[in-house]
């Protein structure tokens, strides 16, 4: 049953101090963007929030820049808007990768990159590329803005610090040295939520991360630190698979994203000089 919209609010701002305001004197409020996640609640009657704050006309937010050598992606920045960069190719190829594999074209227009962290799914395609780049997400609210790095920012399966009052501007992500690389396994390249996904880098730090096998996007450190310590990957392997906890569900069984996260790890490796 689709939810009835006669009993929905909306807010438009036109600024992020307008925004911003709203959310706390009006609040709680929903903020939405590119609504890839709302529609589909709205279409099957499962929408439990009544009241929005539709962020879309705050084209401030959309800006890709870099400032003192830190890439900075405003949290409206859609997919598309990712793949065009020529600063997100030239300094995270990896998370052009993931956009490339989000949804379809459609979707790719509308989902952001905020939404997708404000969603918090442990199968978000971009998420395990920002944990692997030690990325910062910048919250504001109308006391003022506070950086959370990225990997503390969750708390639990889709919760996270991020208070009613706040809104997510930006992800700040800091120079990166060394191979990016990333892998969605799911039913299909894309239009279909992953069944294991991973971002890693490979240079004088080693990063990895991973998606669909916890509560939440995790690092793996114990495996990070086998492979830089030159553990053989079969070794690298067998830390993975004890660090991880993937569940059974509907998509997939616990010991296959186990072992598809296993696989990763070394297609990663030799992919990168092996």
């Amino acid at each position: 049953m689709r939810t009835a919209l006669s009993g929905l609010t909306l807010h438009e701002p036109r600024t992020v101090g307008t925004a911003l305001r709203l959310l706390r004197t009006e609040g709680p409020l929903t903020p939405l963007a590119g609504c890839t996640d709302v529609y589909v609640q709205l279409q099957f009657g499962t929408l439990a929030a009544a009241r929005f704050l539709d962020l879309s006309r705050l084209s401030a937010l959309r800006r890709i820049r870099v400032r003192d050598e830190t890439l900075v992606i405003g949290a409206l920045a859609t997919y598309t808007d990712l793949v065009r960069s020529r600063l997100v190719r030239r300094r995270l190829p990896m998370l052009v990768a993931a956009a490339r594999e989000v949804g379809g074209p459609q979707i790719r227009h509308r989902g952001t990159i905020g939404g997708n962290i404000a969603t918090g799914s442990p199968a978000g395609d971009a998420l395990p590329v920002l944990a692997a780049a030690e990325a910062v997400v910048v919250l504001a609210s109308s006391d003022g803005e506070r950086r959370v790095p990225f990997t503390q920012f969750y708390t639990g399966y889709r919760a996270s610090v991020l208070r009613p009052d706040e809104l997510i501007l930006a992800v700040e992500v800091p120079p990166l040295e060394g191979a990016q690389w990333f892998r969605k396994v799911g039913t299909r390249a894309a239009q279909a939520i992953s069944k294991v996904v991973m971002a890693a880098v490979r240079g004088p730090r080693m990063r990895v991360a991973l998606g669909s096998v916890a509560p939440m996007v995790v690092r793996v450190p114990r495996t990070e630190a086998a492979l830089a310590a030159g553990a053989p990957i079969a070794e690298a392997q067998r830390v993975l698979g004890e660090e991880i906890q993937p569940i059974d569900d509907v998509r997939s069984t616990a010991d296959y994203r186990r072992q598809v996260a296993m696989n990763l790890l070394a297609r990663f490796w030799a992919d990168t000089g092996g």
